[in-house]
């Protein structure tokens, strides 16, 4: 047994151990300043449709992934699929929001009014939204010009048509859509003065049912070539079945359709959610409006058919360059409607402002547009 002094000594030393230990507990159970700031950043997304393997919701969540890819463990994402436009669309965002995502992306046109009335709610989270044209202090939108490719798909669509009749299977009648289906028959008139296209509307972004069933009316009526405004592969299936052409729409669909796909229509949103996502970060994030084409990167043409000749292939290669150089507009007058009015002068370029509002077929499509 020590004796008396050492054993005082002993005590004193432990209970100098044991204030040392308790004092440190305090600063370890704390977070510090550098631990703290490498908390990843919180990205939400919302789908209209299923991911899938092909379509407009893949296009977007291959986008997702190539950002995470490009920065790495300081981000985190998140996102939801299959969410109705309406109701169930403010209820998403608004979890997302309530959850910590700081920067929430929802990527159809129907959840534009959702996404204003979330975000009024939420005023330190960034929202963008894709396809509107409604912003807010918080609330940016973003989107593609998808009637470069269009234009370039119509040139496709034009010389390989034997027919002269090619099929659109179209969603909703709102602008975006239109100046697509104006844009094909402008591409299809400039090579076939012949060809006309003719549209059937389904009225829903995703039903592979009566998208299949739309693309096999058109091609009962003749066309020997279709493609389509909507989110499945329903369209390129159908001709493949068939035995007639397609061409791909959101990305490429060569895969449901080996033989039918001449090309297809891919949208690349990659690079611009990875932008968005560093400048959040970065706090330089601004509630703009971006609409970005062939220039840009986010249009871009998947590979040819090799049924389709070498100088179709070289022509729609030019044409691309001069729309990504400025050089040349799909929409550069003369422009007349396909009742034969001048919605154009000739040598004019429409605005962007006329393009959004487009409610008018150009000539070369047949039938009329429904107004709702």
């Amino acid at each position: 047994m020590p004796d008396p002094q050492r054993r005082t000594a002993l005590f004193a030393t432990a209970a100098l151990t044991i204030a040392a230990l308790a004092a440190a507990l305090p600063a370890a159970a704390q977070p510090s300043p550098a631990a703290a700031s490498a908390t990843p950043f919180k990205v939400g997304y919302v789908y209209v449709s299923p991911i899938g393997d092909a379509g407009w919701t893949f296009q977007h969540d291959s986008g997702r992934k190539e950002m995470e890819k490009a920065l790495g463990g300081k981000i985190v994402s998140k996102y939801v699929e299959s969410v109705p436009e309406g109701a169930d669309a403010e209820r998403v965002i608004r979890e997302l929001a309530q959850s910590g995502n700081q920067l929430i992306f929802t990527t159809s046109f129907g959840y534009m009014n959702p996404t204003l009335k979330v975000a009024k709610a939420f005023p330190k989270t960034h929202f963008e939204h894709a396809t509107g044209y409604k912003t807010d202090a918080n609330v940016a939108t973003y989107n593609a010009r998808f009637y470069e490719g269009r234009y370039l798909a119509g040139i496709v669509a034009g010389k390989m048509t034997k027919t002269n009749t090619t099929g659109y299977v179209a969603a909703f009648p709102i602008p975006e859509v239109v100046m697509g289906i104006n844009a094909f028959a402008r591409g299809m008139k400039s090579v076939n003065p012949k060809a006309e296209v003719k549209v059937i509307w389904v009225n829903s972004w995703y039903d592979p049912g009566r998208e299949s069933e739309a693309a096999n009316t058109l091609i009962s009526q003749g066309a020997d070539v279709v493609t389509h405004h909507t989110d499945s592969t329903a369209a390129v299936q159908a001709a493949e079945a068939k035995k007639v052409y397609a061409i791909g729409y959101h990305s490429d669909m060569s895969k449901y359709g080996p033989h039918a796909q001449l090309t297809a229509v891919t949208h690349q949103w990659g690079a611009y959610y990875t932008k968005a996502v560093q400048d959040a970060m970065a706090g330089k994030w601004k509630p703009g409006n971006t609409w970005g084409g062939i220039k840009e990167g986010m249009i871009r043409m998947a590979p040819f058919n090799p049924v389709v000749p070498k100088e179709t292939q070289d022509l729609v290669n030019k044409v691309s360059g001069d729309i990504g150089a400025g050089k040349f507009h799909p929409f550069t007058g003369p422009l007349k409607d396909n009742d034969g009015k001048e919605r154009l002068a000739a040598g004019k370029v429409i605005t962007d402002a006329d393009l959004s509002r487009m409610d008018y077929y150009v000539e070369g499509v047949q039938g009329k547009l429904p107004t709702k």
